[in-house]
């Protein structure tokens, strides 16, 4: 990834997956900090991963899905699994 004065690149996963976690996050009324909680994330690093500048490991999107009562394709994947 490439960088404009400093900042790193946005890795396109990454930012899918924030895009689908905030959308689904405002969907189901769940606050920024209720989901940062959930994440074991303070509300900024939360806030950080739905823009896509902050990479979420395995554990952490099972714990977004789990929150927000999902399964794990709806965070990856615009296509559902089953």
């Amino acid at each position: 990834m490439g960088s404009v004065l400093g900042f790193p690149g946005v890795d396109p996963l990454d930012a899918a997956i924030g895009q689908r976690l905030k959308s689904w996050r405002e969907k189901r009324g769940v606050s920024i900090e209720d989901l940062a909680s959930a994440l074991d994330l303070t509300p900024e690093a939360a806030r950080r991963a739905e823009a896509g500048r902050a990479h979420l490991d395995s554990c952490q999107i099972n714990a977004a899905t789990m929150r927000l009562a999902l399964p794990v394709w709806a965070l990856v994947s615009d296509t559902r699994a089953y």
